[in-house]
């Protein structure tokens, strides 16, 4: 699946949501569902700079994807941790290529969480988007 369809996979489920209220609902649900980092992995340097919650991302090549980064990621916030799924749920098993190609934080705005986060927490969101950038750019 592309990062396209995967962003509008994401879209469709948000117009379904019908508020704010619902939508970070199933963003928490999301968070729920990152599988836990170990101890180890819960490392100063998987941790995401800018986050004002604790945020760790961890990338490995993708074990089904050849040529692709696979992430996975933690927080110690359940917003937060629901953004790190969403952002991983993106991203994971695409190609360095792929994840610089798609304009992540023009998605955030379209889809409207940029504007209903609060300064932290986007901040926090334009970190983890930033990081993964990052990551893709070193592995081309």
């Amino acid at each position: 699946m592309t990062i396209e369809d995967r962003a509008k996979a994401v879209e469709s489920d948000f117009a379904l949501l019908e508020d704010w209220e619902a939508r970070f609902s199933y963003i928490i649900e999301l968070g729920r569902s990152l599988s836990p980092l170990t101890p180890d992995e819960l490392c100063e340097a998987n941790r995401v700079k800018g986050c004002s919650s604790q945020v760790w991302l961890v990338s490995s090549p993708s074990e089904t994807v050849p040529g692709a980064i696979a992430f996975r990621g933690a927080s110690d916030a359940l917003i937060v941790a629901g953004l790190t799924a969403l952002v991983i749920g993106l991203y994971s098993d695409l190609t360095p290529k792929d994840i610089l190609s798609f304009d992540a934080e023009a998605f955030f705005r379209r889809i409207g969480v940029a504007e209903a986060l609060t300064p932290q927490r986007s901040n926090g969101l334009k970190s983890m988007l930033a990081r993964i950038r990052a990551e893709a750019g070193a592995k081309l």
